[in-house]
């Protein structure tokens, strides 16, 4: 299936490459899991390449911390993995900087990928926009489905993953590199295949092994580890770890089972891919 786009031609989701990276950044803008840790902000990426910005989430706390990172009207497009609050809250405030900005005059519709639904729980979480269509006055809603399709110069595949609410994983191309993000996900053969061979596989890690054992919810490290075994990629970085999880037990965990580099991911942190 091919997401078919309301504005195709629209060259904000088309920008050849220029200048810039030549490769793709990401930036750890959050990676605290369930709620925002004492170091950082919920789960927030931010992924860079041919002056393009592409957020990945964002998720409680996360704003205040892109701002170290990015100019806050400096983004080009956002991508939210799902709608629970610690992936998506901070959109909420996001819509305040822009609906409300007065230097410069009112931003233009920000690109905004998420599922089905995403406009109308931002609108809800904030209950009190000036009218029902003024979070999409600032953003531009695209309603993500298993597909593959273009952001700006990277090409995106999507697909469901194992969460109790309609949550999508993502791999991002661009340069003939590969960034995967799990989103929150339990096992799943779909998150196998979007991981295949990527050199960056950025994924969740929430649980503990022989701790939690709640299906289609979270990854412990082990599992992620086995996830990035299976699908061959080349290095793994886990996040969305929660204030209650030892990082370090999952970081052992992934590495009995995974041969290639693991790290945890670090809030400020940045790799090349």
């Amino acid at each position: 299936m091919r997401l078919t786009l309301d504005k195709p031609h629209d060259p904000r989701f088309h920008i050849p490459a220029s200048g810039g990276f030549c490769f793709m950044k990401l930036t750890v803008v959050g990676c605290s899991g369930s709620f925002p840790s004492a170091e950082s902000a919920c789960s927030s990426y931010l992924v860079e390449a041919d002056g393009f910005r592409l957020l990945l989430d964002m998720g409680n706390g996360a704003l205040g911390e892109l701002q170290r990172h990015c100019g806050l009207y400096d983004l080009d497009a956002i991508f939210l993995s799902h709608l629970h609050a610690d992936h998506c809250i901070d959109m909420c405030a996001y819509f305040v900087a822009r609906y409300y900005r007065h230097d410069g005059g009112r931003c233009a519709p920000l690109p905004v990928f998420g599922p089905e639904g995403t406009e109308h729980r931002l609108t809800t979480a904030y209950a009190d926009t000036p009218s029902a269509s003024s979070m999409s006055e600032v953003f531009d809603f695209h309603t993500v489905k298993p597909s593959t399709f273009e952001i700006g110069p990277f090409t995106v595949h999507t697909e469901r993953v194992a969460h109790p609410v309609e949550a999508y994983g993502i791999r991002i191309e661009h340069g003939g590199r590969t960034l995967t993000y799990s989103g929150d996900t339990g096992v799943s053969p779909s998150l196998d295949e979007l991981a295949r061979d990527a050199d960056l596989f950025l994924c969740e890690a929430a649980f503990t092994h022989g701790k939690e054992n709640i299906p289609d919810l979270h990854l412990n490290g082990r599992e992620a580890g086995e996830t990035a075994a299976r699908a061959h990629a080349r290095r793994l970085l886990l996040t969305h770890i929660p204030p209650w999880t030892d990082p370090q037990v999952n970081l052992t965990d992934a590495r009995a089972v995974y041969a290639g580099p693991v790290e945890l991911a670090a809030p400020g942190a940045t790799y090349e891919v």
